[in-house]
């Protein structure tokens, strides 16, 4: 009869049958050992792979939320919302007068310093800023719009002031500009009305311009405040 063949070595001592067979056992028990290293050392490159891109993830989420703070923190500033119109409230410090509107060709000579209203030119000054002294007949038109005309007397206002003087003014249907021969170091003027300051940080700033910034009484109050001239020096 014919010996069944094996995939096992064979031997007919078995002495040495049981050594053969103690080999294969032990190159089993190897590659089931390579097997398992070969599959911790796949667990391991994965354990790293997700904690790098968890690092870096998680280093570009505080890199997006740096930069959003510092916009926050470091951006301009929007700037500040008044309501149009005006409830009579009464502020400490201005004066109120009686100018009348008319339109006039030439300079004219205006009671109050700065102008707070009267006659003027038939083009108004475009409302922004400005780093020049401007024409007051153009000014005076704009006032007449409803915007407010704040002057600096630039020897006594330092930059540190004028940035806090701008950062109260709204975005729209307001003048800026220097002003030569003034009774204060600051002047807030709307028509027939002007409050002299000596500060840019005065907390009746706001409340003017709540009060008198496009207030419903002025002659022309939903005229606009562009499309006319730029005086020299326009800022913005």
């Amino acid at each position: 009869m014919t010996p069944t063949s094996s995939n096992k070595r064979q031997s007919g001592n078995p002495a040495t049958q049981a050594k053969i067979e103690l080999t294969v056992k032990q190159q089993r028990d190897l590659q089931k050992r390579e097997k398992l290293a070969e599959y911790q050392r796949q667990v391991a490159r994965r354990r790293r792979t997700g904690l790098m891109w968890w690092i870096v993830g998680g280093t570009a989420g505080l890199v997006i939320v740096g930069l959003i703070v510092a916009s926050l923190v470091f951006g301009p500033k929007a700037a500040p919302s008044y309501s149009a119109g005006g409830d009579g409230a009464q502020i400490e410090g201005v004066e109120r007068f009686s100018n009348e509107t008319q339109h006039v060709e030439g300079t004219v000579d205006y009671p109050q310093t700065p102008p707070a209203g009267g006659a003027h030119n038939q083009y108004w000054l475009n409302c922004g800023v400005y780093d020049q002294p401007q024409v007051n007949e153009n000014a005076v038109h704009s006032l007449e719009h409803g915007a407010i005309w704040v002057t600096y007397d630039a020897d006594a206002v330092s930059a540190e002031d004028l940035d806090a003087l701008k950062a109260q003014l709204p975005s729209t249907y307001v003048l800026l500009s220097p002003f030569d021969g003034l009774p204060a170091p600051i002047v807030l003027s709307a028509w027939n009305a002007q409050l002299q300051l000596d500060s840019a940080t005065d907390a009746r700033i706001p409340t003017f311009f709540e009060e008198f910034w496009r207030n419903q009484n002025v002659p022309e109050p939903t005229a606009i405040c562009s499309g006319a001239i730029d005086g020299p020096g326009k800022q913005s």
